[in-house]
C-alpha cells in the first residue's frame, strides 16, 4: 500500500492522471495480498510516467510494455 501511495504521489506531482485499481479488494480477500493493486495511466502519458518512475528508482515495478 505504501508503494502505491508513493507512486500515486509522484504521478500527482507530475500532473499525470492515474487510476488505482483493486484498492478495495483487500476487504473481500481478507488482506491476503492475492489481488495486487494496479495503477493505470492513459497511453498518452505512459512514456512520461515510465520515465518518472525510472528516475525515481522504481523501474523494477513497471509492467512490460505490451
Amino acid at each position: 500500500m505504501v508503494l502505491v501511495s508513493a507512486i500515486g504521489a509522484l504521478l500527482d506531482g507530475a500532473n499525470i492522471h492515474h487510476l488505482v485499481l483493486d484498492q478495495n479488494m483487500s476487504i473481500i480477500e481478507g488482506s491476503l495480498g492475492i489481488l495486487p493493486r494496479r495503477i493505470l495511466v492513459h497511453e498518452d502519458d505512459a512514456l512520461e510516467a515510465r520515465q518518472l518512475l525510472t528516475a525515481a528508482g522504481l523501474s523494477h515495478e513497471l509492467r512490460g510494455d505490451d
